[in-house]
């Protein structure tokens, strides 16, 4: 019904952003752990959306790409599995993240998701294991790395010093820009002060 949504970001509050376009402010829930983590008032996006319907409510759900959208709605399918359960896996685990576990059986990676014990895992592995393909899987993560490089190319040394930083504490690659980019650069902040700007958007 709704393919997108394009507009600017009114609010972030702790379960959804009100996203505000065509006069009209939307509500939309998101796997809030990446939103809050590259998302800021005033941000113009391109939000893709899913119209979640039952017979006592409506619901948007948004995602900031073509490929956390199609994989919420696959764990949709998953017999047990609602939007809300859908989303805590989402902010638990990346898209790229969810794929490996589910194709090595690794159990105890979306066991550590928000919501999701053992048994619920499990299930979720049984029922996805065969809509996912292992190749796909490493040409959508090295077409993710791809652009998470083009990005850091825009990023000035400051910024990717501390990017480099990061990921060297252990965090993704991933994770680590969209910390950084978070960062309001001031006159002569150095990279130590960035750094540790950064490190409070991954907390």
């Amino acid at each position: 019904m709704i393919a997108y949504i394009k507009g600017k970001v009114a609010e972030i509050l702790e379960d959804r952003v009100i996203l505000e376009a065509g006069a009209m402010g939307y509500n939309l829930f998101m796997p809030m752990a990446s939103a809050e983590a590259v998302l800021k008032r005033g941000d113009e996006v391109k939000l893709y959306t899913h119209l979640h319907v039952r017979e006592d409510v409506m619901q948007l759900f948004g995602f900031l790409t073509k490929d956390d959208l199609h994989t919420f709605q696959l764990l949709l399918g998953v017999n047990g599995i609602g939007p809300k359960a859908a989303l805590g896996i989402l902010s638990g685990l990346t898209a790229d993240e969810l794929r490996f576990a589910v194709l090595s059986e690794d159990v105890k990676t979306i066991s550590k998701a928000p919501g999701v014990g053992k048994k619920t895992a499990q299930k979720l592995i049984l029922e996805l294991k065969d809509k996912m393909d292992l190749q796909e899987a490493f040409d959508l993560k090295t077409q993710h790395v791809q652009e998470a490089q083009g990005d850091m190319a825009d990023l000035s040394d400051a910024r990717k010093e501390a990017v480099e930083a990061l990921t060297a504490l252990g965090y993704s690659g991933a994770d680590a820009l969209k910390a950084v980019k978070r960062v309001e650069m001031t006159s002569g902040m150095d990279v130590e002060t960035l750094l540790k700007a950064a490190l409070k958007n991954l907390f």
